[in-house]
């Protein structure tokens, strides 16, 4: 089976990190205060130029010269729809973990976040500094925030089992078993993502040779935009360095975000990380580089490290072009 998102030996790391966090009610005003002007300012967000509309001229000078080990990349104003830069972006790559950012839209498309999920098994060993345990009984917004942050990929499957009943009920046509997967496949389409499909929830490898879900970097630019213009509370624990999560009887779990580059993105609004073999460092982000000013940027085919390394030169970069407009 292929890796799962974080290296078992960041558990020590995720411990140190998360002990001087806040309590959940500050986490909530935070969270509150980071995406106010998000509904205000991107509720009409401007469709993604594709490789075939917007030529490599669309390149700023701001990012002459810069250097990426992805083999794809795109960096776009959602203000204004200008693409700031891009590297074959039209290419169709493995997407691993940033699957679960469809998942999540499918899923809360379905269920309000303070429904309450019974964990049908433990997604880790007893002790794990990061686990939901065998029924116990979580929020859906908690199980949401677990799976994204810490890139949980049984988190993400009981996520897909919960709404399943729901989904079909929201839409009868979706197929028992698989309704989530369904869903994510539907919305996919229906806002007009072309490299786009799912194979399954979490997009994990599911052979050497087949990824679980593939995508472009212009196609995930064009899904992060919708989920922060449309459902921003669901990712707002994406821009916390980790969280500390109470189930309905009082258990408490943490989760560490996989985010390295998390501290050079000011003004964050939303963003995930992906790694597999087939896919290699995937890396997605919405930010902010001025008042009601958002950018998206993605990096695709990237290595575990330089994924990081990738997006803070290419955030550096579109914050001077902005400046240059």
């Amino acid at each position: 089976m292929p890796p799962q998102e974080i290296p078992q030996n960041d558990t020590q790391e995720a411990l140190s990190r998360l002990s001087g966090l806040a309590g959940p009610a500050t986490l909530l005003l935070l969270a509150i205060a980071a995406f106010v002007f998000v509904y205000a300012y991107m509720g009409s967000v401007a469709k993604v130029p594709s490789a075939e509309t917007a030529s490599a001229a669309a390149v700023t000078n701001a990012f002459a010269g810069i250097s990426l080990q992805a083999k794809s990349a795109v960096v776009v104003d959602l203000r204004t729809g200008k693409v700031l830069y891009r590297l074959d972006s039209g290419a169709q790559l493995p997407l691993a973990s940033l699957t679960k950012v469809a998942l999540v839209l499918a899923v809360r498309d379905a269920m309000p976040s303070d429904t309450i999920i019974t964990i049908p098994y433990d997604t880790a060993p007893k002790g794990a500094a990061m686990r939901l345990g065998k029924g116990e009984k979580w929020q859906l917004g908690d199980v949401v925030n677990f799976t994204l942050i810490s890139s949980s990929n049984e988190g993400a499957n009981i996520l897909a089992q919960a709404a399943d009943d729901a989904i079909r009920a929201r839409y009868p046509q979706a197929p028992q078993g698989g309704a989530a997967l369904w869903r994510m496949n539907h919305l996919a389409q229906s806002i007009g993502l072309t490299h786009t499909y799912f194979l399954n929830v979490n997009g994990l490898d599911l052979s050497d040779t087949q990824s679980g879900a593939y995508g472009s970097a212009e196609d995930f630019a064009e899904l992060f935009a919708y989920a922060a213009s449309t459902s921003p509370e669901s990712f707002s624990g994406t821009t916390r360095d980790g969280l500390l999560l109470t189930d309905e009887d009082g258990n408490t779990t943490s989760a560490f975000n996989t985010n390295e580059a998390l501290g050079a993105i000011p003004g964050l609004i939303m963003g995930k990380t992906g790694y597999t073999d087939l896919a290699g460092g995937n890396l997605a982000v919405v930010f902010d580089v001025g008042l009601a000013h958002p950018v998206v940027a993605v990096v695709l085919g990237s290595t575990h490290d330089g994924r990081f390394v990738d997006m803070k030169r290419l955030v550096t970069a579109a914050r001077a072009a902005v400046v240059q407009q």
